[in-house]
């Protein structure tokens, strides 16, 4: 098992703070989903977010993805305040900046795996069949290109998307319970994949309720009724 220690700094990451939450809250009436949060991330860490159902790990990603916007606090993003942004501003962040993976897949059924990924070029620039070609050879699916998503495992899906976020070089991947539907031996592939995106810079941001996906990360946070109540450093 990893050692942990309390308050890291990360390492082999860029110490420049490629996301920077201050007092971030997310109200939803009587409900404080965030309260307070203060987070920095730096370009190339691995984050890993742990807590209980309902402790505001999603509205957390939510907000970090431009998906929705906080009710006090800043968010900045690769040196933009996404708190100060319109909806179409926050689309354009989702498009070039950040890379979404869920745990359930979002493919679209009547499409093959390689359109699923050319889709999110679509929104980007130009779909182009080599390059998302290339994506899934990335993730090691190139020979599944022409299959539907019917055709695939549920570990082979979860590659497509993958294979789908990274078609657009984002700076950042914000990963949802990204193993969550999977069986030992993919889950393992997706994290092998996660390791090698990693290794070449990629900022991960993964949220998870298993703590041996957890303990992947350079750094762990742990979420309580939208605080954030322990940090972790994994050696």
């Amino acid at each position: 098992m990893a050692a942990l220690e309390e308050n890291p700094t990360s390492r082999g990451a860029d110490m420049t703070g490629l996301l920077e939450l201050r007092g971030v809250s997310k109200i939803y009436g009587d409900l404080h989903a965030l309260s307070g949060v203060d987070l920095t991330v730096p370009s190339g860490e691995w984050l890993s977010i742990v807590g209980p159902s309902g402790s505001g790990k999603t509205t957390l990603m939510n907000i970090v993805g431009a998906m929705d916007k906080a009710t006090e606090g800043t968010v900045v993003l690769d040196g933009m305040d996404l708190s100060e942004m319109r909806p179409k501003d926050l689309a354009a962040i989702r498009r070039n900046t950040v890379g979404l993976i869920f745990q359930k897949f979002h493919l679209i059924p009547h499409l093959s795996a390689v359109e699923n990924v050319m889709v999110a070029q679509y929104y980007h620039s130009m779909p182009d069949e080599a390059e998302a070609l290339d994506a899934l050879e990335k993730v090691g699916l190139k020979d599944r290109a022409s299959h539907l998503p019917a055709q695939l495992s549920g570990g082979e899906q979860q590659r497509v998307c993958i294979a789908r976020a990274l078609i657009n070089y984002p700076k950042l991947i914000l990963a949802d319970e990204p193993t969550g539907n999977l069986d030992a031996a993919n889950e393992q592939i997706v994290l092998d994949i996660f390791h090698s995106l990693h290794r070449e810079g990629t900022t991960l941001i993964v949220v998870t309720h298993d703590l041996d996906v957890a303990r992947q990360g350079q750094r762990e946070i742990a979420l309580d009724h939208g605080k954030v109540v322990r940090e972790l450093r994994h050696a």
